[in-house]
């Protein structure tokens, strides 16, 4: 409840203090001490009481200011505009000399507990917004996850702002930069996603900027680029620190004049586009280093979000390993298991240096290789949950480490083929593939037959 305090360095006027709490909807509390004046943020209002002390009204201000009070309300008996104005300065929020002010007083105290009351309404508000919206496959309820996502919603409903989302590698940075464009006013708009280290250099301006016909050897035909298939929507530039520092400046030309030239282009283009940047890497070292433009680190970082790694999560790691384990179970026609309080610690003993992706795909690994129950050691590699090499036990050997794709299929077709003791048809439908897809995969013949 909010509280109207009372430091009291004299009883003049004391009959008023409850009245002035009841016009507040307020908690009146009379104190004698500078520290005693309780948490800020529950203050409708300070008022210091000098009736007939007026003299000691500076020496009060100290202390409050001292003790990290807000800036009191005093109250003395003295009407004297040259004393009004010396305790302003002194860090008074404003003088009254009562009976004289006692309406004014009252019109104060109303007044605050007026804008006490829209910000509480403008929170619960927001808290709604907060709540209302969807942030899809983010799972999760730590701290530092609800402080990303609260901040997220915020700026949810500011289409035109600029966002720099940080964190390391699997942290989910692609999941709020789609959440914040579903559930924003560009939702019916495109989302257009481009990993700027996963092009080469040499193509990524024709990429972002698009080509007129002629412009190089092969442009046989004008293509628009990403900024202008994003117009009305959201482009989401993921691993930004990676672009090269020719097209940073390209970049930050078309934030400030929203508008792009094709390579070849003699005019630009108008465009209506949010951005959404991503990084793993640290952009402010990069800056300092010349890696990185300071211009385009400051127009990107107008609101940064930084989600954190996964070992800083908490329990949310358990909450994603069940969710995990549920879709991924559907998704193959297999029963969840439980987490054991054995792989429980284990999960939560893990550093995760690949975050969650690195959890969902362990998961994956061990649902389709485990023998009975999950144990540590079909998640970790070697069985060690600090261990972030070394082999994998799976029922038909030893998994490399780091395994390619093929050689993961191969291991999970021949442990289903284990568990219903060589019926090949009962293993393709359990995994969900045709037979023919089950003979390749355990002949590791990629021409084999067509499906």
């Amino acid at each position: 409840m909010s509280t109207l305090a009372v430091l009291a360095r004299s009883e003049s006027f004391s009959a008023l203090w409850p009245e002035l709490a009841a016009l507040a909807r307020a908690e009146s509390r009379v104190v004698t001490a500078a520290g005693e004046t309780g948490p800020a943020a529950e203050l409708v209002a300070l008022v210091l009481a000098v009736a007939g002390v007026e003299e000691e009204a500076e020496g009060a201000l100290r202390e409050l200011a001292a003790a990290g009070a807000p800036a009191p309300l005093v109250v003395g008996a003295r009407a004297d505009h040259r004393l009004a104005a010396a305790l302003v300065r002194a860090g008074a929020a404003d003088y009254f000399a009562l009976p004289g002010d006692v309406d004014a007083l009252r019109a104060e105290i109303r007044d605050r507990a007026a804008r006490r009351d829209a910000r509480a309404a403008a929170g619960r508000l927001e808290e709604a917004e907060r709540r209302a919206f969807d942030f899809g496959r983010i799972i999760g309820r730590s701290p530092p996850l609800r402080a990303a996502l609260d901040r997220a919603a915020r700026i949810i409903p500011r289409g035109q702002a600029t966002v720099l989302v940080t964190g390391e590698t699997g942290t989910g940075k692609e999941l709020i930069a789609q959440a914040i464009h579903r559930n924003g006013p560009r939702a019916s708009g495109p989302f257009i996603e481009l990993n700027c280290n996963a092009i080469p250099p040499t193509l990524l301006e024709s990429e972002l900027f698009g080509h007129e016909k002629g412009a190089f050897t092969d442009a046989r035909t004008a293509k628009p680029g990403l900024f202008e298939a994003a117009d009305r929507g959201t482009l989401f530039l993921d691993e930004i620190g990676d672009l090269p520092l020719v097209l940073q400046g390209k970049i930050l030309k078309a934030l400030e004049e929203k508008q792009v030239r094709r390579v070849g282009a003699v005019r630009g283009r108008e465009v209506d586009v949010r951005i959404i940047a991503a990084t793993h890497v640290d952009l402010a070292a990069a800056v300092r280093r010349g890696g990185f433009r300071e211009d385009l680190f400051y127009r990107l970082s107008v609101i940064p979000i930084h989600l954190p790694p996964l070992r800083d999560r908490g329990d949310d790691v358990l909450l994603l390993a069940e969710h995990f384990l549920r879709t991924l179970a559907a998704q193959y026609g297999m029963t969840a298991p439980a987490l054991s309080p054995t792989l429980r610690r284990a999960l939560m003993a893990h550093s995760w240096p690949g975050n969650v992706r690195e959890l969902r795909n362990g998961l994956e690994r061990a649902l389709l290789l485990a023998d009975g129950p999950l144990r540590p050691e079909d998640l970790f590699h070697g069985g060690d949950p600090s261990s972030a090499s070394g082999g994998h036990r799976g029922g038909s050997g030893e998994l490399p480490f780091p395994a390619t794709l093929d050689q993961i299929e191969r291991a999970a077709a021949e442990a289903m083929l284990a568990r219903v003791e060589g019926n090949k048809s009962a293993a393709a439908d359990a995994l969900g593939i045709s037979r023919s897809r089950l003979y390749r995969l355990l002949t590791g013949d990629a021409e084999g037959v067509a499906e």
